[in-house]
């Protein structure tokens, strides 16, 4: 993949307030993989064996059981980085030491609890972050759950304690709970406010659902359509959220989802990066899929993103 050196430095820049540390561990991002230094990303995540339980995750395709497995997809595929919860990244660290940017998953929650407010708990620490030489450390918060305040307040002293050691921040931010809809978890206007907020409590990395053409809130409606706000296709939805995360001046990745169709999948991605996301971060389309198969699907992800610019 073609490298743009400028487009790097001016991702890096707008990141002024960090330390050279953070500042490197995020350009080891930026540079890994087979779109290392097209200012683009595809990271492999393996959180769901967590969030979903071991059968839903692993069962259509058994060698993901090992967590050794998807070390070696994520690096067989060239992603950007590993992101997983620390019992997984435990088990293979030492075997892949300095081999892929690792995301230390920081929080989960499980699906056993059926409440309607997910709370997830803090499972892992900067300090564990460090011991297994980890460039980042993940969170979610969930916006539209009673427990939110909570979360955000985890979110600001993990992210100062990871900033202080020279880590990179990773929010998935999914909004979620009492407060909103079903449909509305993936609102555009909701969306983009997730991506607002996972910006206003330090992120470096934003991942977020991409966004349906619902509006939930009446008077996001109608100041949307007031500044003309388009959201005919997804890319124009996806530009509207990129636009909120500082006016694109915060990295924005999709999340990949449920397993979809491979077509559906190059679609989606086309989409995102046509509105200016800056890639996607996609689990169950990957690792559910046998090795190759996920392999050259990545390797096709990655290509749409690596020649797919924004369009105004």
């Amino acid at each position: 993949m073609p490298a743009n050196p400028d487009r790097v430095r001016e991702i890096l820049s707008w990141y002024g307030a960090d330390s050279p540390g953070t500042l490197a561990n995020l350009y080891r991002m930026l540079m890994h993989g087979r779109l290392g230094g097209t200012g683009k990303f595809v990271i492999l995540p393996v959180d769901q064996g967590f969030e979903h339980g071991p059968a839903r995750s692993f069962a259509p395709n058994p060698p993901g059981y090992d967590p050794r497995y998807h070390f070696q997809l994520a690096l067989d595929a060239g992603c950007n980085a590993y992101a997983a919860p620390l019992g997984f990244i435990e088990a293979g660290a030492r075997d892949y030491a300095g081999q892929i940017p690792l995301i230390l998953k920081a929080n989960n929650s499980d699906s056993l609890y059926g409440g309607a407010d997910p709370i997830p708990a803090v499972t892992a620490s900067v300090d564990d972050a460090l011991r297994l030489g980890c460039t980042a450390i993940g969170f979610t918060i969930y916006p539209a759950s009673g427990a939110r305040n909570d979360m955000y307040e985890q979110l600001r002293d993990l992210a100062a304690d990871a900033k202080a050691a020279g880590l990179v921040v990773v929010v998935w931010s999914y909004p979620r709970g009492s407060g909103i809809t079903k449909e509305g978890e993936t609102a555009l206007d909701v969306i983009a406010y997730a991506a607002q907020i996972a910006a206003q409590l330090g992120a470096h990395i934003i991942k977020i659902k991409p966004p349906t053409a619902h509006v939930e809130h009446a008077a996001a409606q109608k100041a949307m359509e007031k500044a003309g706000v388009k959201t005919d296709t997804l890319a124009d939805r996806v530009r509207h959220v990129v636009q909120s995360a500082f006016d694109g001046r915060r990295i924005v990745i999709f999340s990949g989802g449920e397993a979809k169709g491979v077509d559906d999948v190059l679609e989606e991605n086309r989409q995102t990066a046509l509105g200016g996301g800056f890639g996607t971060i996609m689990g169950r389309n990957s690792f559910q899929r046998p090795h190759d198969e996920a392999v050259e699907l990545l390797h096709k992800v990655m290509d749409i993103h690596a020649t797919t610019w924004p369009t105004s």
